[in-house]
């Protein structure tokens, strides 16, 4: 309820987290995974992995303030190139399930020529798993290098959004 313009909400806006919330909450992220830093992620002879499913250049409006590409924006890149090989091995539609295993090696920079490389990885009854790698040639140092990949799994729908199987390889 309003009153003038004002919450009148009978709830408080920060309550303190109950002392086993905090306890969960500790173990929780004491026992995660350790981030790798960036320099991990590198290889000594760099290759993609899978097929050119998508080249494009990155372009001024797609960047954030300090003028690297939003990671957000890349994702969805990723996603539409891995649904068009999806799409092929299902013989039809598909929908985007889960991304797997994300990280982001390198920013990217404005006019960066990005290639998004697919693999499929697992085709199950009805689903798909594909790897996408994104590699970009920086164009001020001319330096090949790989940006991002992650696992994308995929479910193949018929026309009414329905799980359908996915037709054996020829």
């Amino acid at each position: 309820m309003t009153q003038r313009g004002r919450c009148t909400s009978a709830l408080p806006l920060y309550s303190a987290p109950s002392p086993a919330l905090a306890r969960a909450f500790r173990a929780r992220t004491t026992n995660a995974p350790r981030v790798r830093p960036m320099k991990e992620y590198e290889q000594e002879d760099p290759i993609p992995q899978g097929d050119l499913a998508l080249q494009l250049t990155a372009l001024p409006r797609e960047t954030n303030g300090f003028g690297d590409i939003y990671g957000g924006w890349l994702v969805s890149q990723m996603d539409l190139a891995g649904t068009a090989m999806a799409s092929r091995v299902a013989a039809g539609r598909v929908a985007t399930v889960s991304i797997d295993r994300m990280a982001f090696m390198v920013p990217v920079a404005v006019g960066a020529q990005l290639s998004f490389y697919t693999q499929t990885l697992e085709v199950g009854r009805s689903s798909i798993r594909m790897l996408v790698e994104v590699w970009s040639d920086d164009p001020l140092s001319s330096e090949w290098r790989k940006v991002t990949e992650a696992v994308f799994v995929f479910v193949a729908i018929d026309g009414s959004g329905r799980t359908r199987s996915v037709p054996p390889r020829r």
